[in-house]
Order: structure tokens, then sequence, then C-alpha cells
């Protein structure tokens, strides 16, 4: 009887040590969480925080489900620029929020709403307005080239586009003797156009985003007939193109905060995020899948990113559409010390999941010395529809490039890219 108790205590014993959860371990840069993987790393932690609490419940997912690898890089500051830094300094303080017309007043330059609590009455409607009017890019974008890939989960790479984005601000100007050119009006002025493949080159369209919440002026210009026509209002929430995006998806977030009837904070916490990319985007020497290495082309479904993930503490915004839009709702995460979105879950009317935005950022110096920050690689992709269109910077992406006036962002202008 003693040997058979002695016998039992220690099968107890054995049992209950291996019911008992493995330590968590500490997490090192370099370290990859997938599908093999990722429900023994929960509890483990990286820089202090579990990978649980890291990722949201749509990256868990797409992990688990989609091929999602995540590739973790420790955290570093991001640099912002001097001159953006001095227009929030010199200006947030005269700036206040309306919240009966849900406009601001008193904005000159830099950030309106620099010192955003929990605790903020209005919070995620100030946070949409340091969006919409304090991009870190200083005043002028200007993209010689990114290209839109068009991705299928069954055939992989399907086509690809060439394509001109050009935003020229005309309010909230940085580093110049005025914060502001042309009538007042405007807030920007924006080109975009095809110039490959052959048989969309030319196609493009005009905007003139107002500072005001009428809707934008747009124009579009169509190969068949060799003329421009002017569109509806309504086309901030069109597609782009036959793309997997709607004009509203720019840089995630691209509607006037009036536009969408409400926003809500759902919270401050932190997530994987891509705030220095460290892949090289578009290498214009390579052939086939290897020109574009932040894509994992090669493995099905084909559309995954391929860079390296570091926390970022994230407010986590949302905003809930209008009925006429396609959506019902986006869920943002926006970096809390600068007003960029790295993510956005998308949901349907039926508020089922529909899309994942993810878009992986970039510090590059502009063209006066300064610091601005740009999308390298931004991913709209449809998990409904099972397709995805990725947008590619390439390399001579410019920032404040010098010599640019409003009237070179134009319906001329459009016009004539359409013949070159």
């Amino acid at each position: 009887m003693t040997i058979i108790k002695h016998l039992s205590v220690a099968l107890l014993s054995l049992a209950a040590f291996a019911a008992t959860p493995a330590l968590a371990a500490e997490l090192s840069a370099g370290d990859t969480l997938n599908a093999g993987n990722l429900d023994g790393r929960l509890q483990d932690t990286f820089e202090g925080h579990s990978i649980d609490s890291l990722l949201t419940d749509v990256q868990k997912r797409l992990i688990r489900d989609e091929g999602l690898v995540i590739t973790l890089k420790h955290s570093e500051p991001v640099k912002l620029g001097k001159d953006y830094l001095a227009a929030t300094k010199k200006y947030s303080g005269a700036v206040t929020y309306d919240p009966d017309t849900r406009l601001m007043k008193g904005w000159k330059a830099g950030m309106p709403f620099p010192n955003i609590t929990e605790d903020t009455p209005y919070a995620a409607e100030k946070l949409i307005w340091n969006h919409h009017v304090a991009q870190p890019t200083k005043n002028f974008q200007d993209y010689p080239k990114f290209a839109y890939l068009f991705v299928d989960d069954s055939r992989g790479l399907e086509r690809r586009q060439e394509w001109v984005f050009k935003r020229f601000y005309t309010k909230g100007r940085l580093g110049e003797e005025s914060t502001e050119v042309g009538d007042g009006k405007t807030l920007f002025k924006q080109l975009l156009y095809a110039t490959y493949p052959n048989d969309i080159r030319g196609l493009g369209l005009y905007t003139v985003r107002y500072d005001g919440p009428q809707l934008d002026d747009s124009w579009a210009y169509l190969k068949s007939v060799r003329r421009t026509r002017r569109l509806s209002g309504g086309t901030w929430m069109d597609p782009i193109g036959g793309t997997d995006q709607l004009n509203d998806d720019i840089e995630i977030f691209n509607a006037h905060p009036t536009w969408y009837p409400e926003y809500k904070l759902l919270g401050k916490r932190t997530v994987l995020a891509v705030a220095h990319s460290s892949v090289k985007a578009w290498d214009q020497g390579a052939k086939g899948d290897a020109e574009f290495p932040v894509v994992d082309l090669a493995n099905a479904p084909h559309w995954n990113p391929l860079d390296k993930w570091e926390p970022r503490e994230v407010w986590v915004i949302e905003a809930i559409a209008p009925p006429e839009h396609p959506y019902s709702k986006k869920i943002m995460y926006m970096d809390t010390q600068f007003p960029r979105f790295y993510m956005a879950d998308v949901y349907d009317k039926k508020g089922e999941f529909w899309k994942w935005f993810d878009y992986h950022l970039k510090t590059i110096q502009t063209e006066d010395g300064d610091t601005g920050i740009v999308s390298s690689a931004g991913f709209t992709i449809d998990y409904q529809r099972r397709h995805a269109t990725i947008f590619i910077l390439s390399p001579d992406a410019r920032l404040n490039t010098p010599g640019v006036d409003p009237g070179d962002i134009s319906l001329r202008e459009l016009e004539q890219a359409a013949v070159r």
C-alpha cells in the first residue's frame, strides 16, 4: 500500500507540473510570430508588453488564418520636423473646437490639439482634426512614381500600375513667412494620375479640398473622349479606378472630419506597427516577385506584408460612416505622438469584418533639409472579395520640393499629363 500511495502522489505531482503554464519568455528583436507559434507565445513579452496585448484581434486572426508573419523590431523614437514642432508650439494655444458645428477655430499651422488625453472633451474629434490638417509631410507631397499591385489570393500578382501623386497644401504651411497661400478657401490641391500601362495612361483625378465642410471639387480625365469631366461631390467615398481602395482610404482616412457623423475614442494601447520601415519597398533593379520585397508575393495569399514591427503607443478611434458610405465603420490606430494611422479594421453594413489597412511609415529628409514622414507601402486587403491593392512608393519620393506654387497643381496639369 505504501508503494502504491507514494506512486500515486508522484503521478499527481507530475500531472500538476505538466499542467503548469510555461514561464513567459522575453522575446528578442528578429523573433517572429506566425501561425505555428502564436498561441504558445501570447504570454511571452517584448519590451515589457505581453504579445497578447501587443496584437489586435484582427492581427491575431490574420496570423492564425491568413499566413501573416510578424517580425519583431525594437522601438525607436520617431523624429518629427523642426518646423512642424515649432508651428505646433506657436499656434496650438489659440485653437478651439466647437461641438455644435464640429469645426475648429483659430488654427494656422501644426497640430491644433497636441495635448490630448483620454479625459479630454471631444478627444476623438480633436484627434481627427489633427490628422486632417497636420500631416507630418510639410507643404508638398511629390511622388513622381508609385505602384499599385493588384493581387488575387489564388493567382497572385495579376497586374501592376504606376501612378503620380501630388498634394500641395495651401494652408498650414511650415517654415515660410505666411502659413497660407492662395485665396484662403482651400486646404490642399491634389493630382492623381496613371502613367503605366498604356491602356490607362493619363487616367486621373484633380481634387480641390476646401478648408470647410463643403464637399470636394473633383475633375476626372476620361481617355475615351480625351477630355475632363467634373464629378459630383460624393466622389470622396468612390473607388479609385478599379482598386480595392476608396478615395476615402488614401492614407487610411481621407475625409473632412464633419463628413463622418460620429467618432468614438476606444482607448489608448500599445500595438505592433511598422513605424520605421526597414525593408526596401521597391527594388527597381530586381525582376519578378523580388522587385517588391515588402510583399510576400511568392506565398499564398500573396499579399502579406514583409517588414519589421515595433511597439507603438496608439489611440484607437472608431469612425462611424454615413449611411450612404460603403462601410459601416473604421477602427483606426493612430500614433499618440503624431497624427498618422498605422492600421484600420473596416466593417461592412452588416457589421462583419471586410478590409484591413496596413501602412508602413518611414522618415525621410525633406528637400529643404527638414524631416517628414511618408508611407513607403500601404496594404488594402479585401477579405470578402479575396483581393488586395498594395501601394508601393518609389525611392524618388520627395517632400517639400522647391519652386512649386498652387497653379502647378491644376486641371490644366492633369490635361497635359494625359497627352505626354
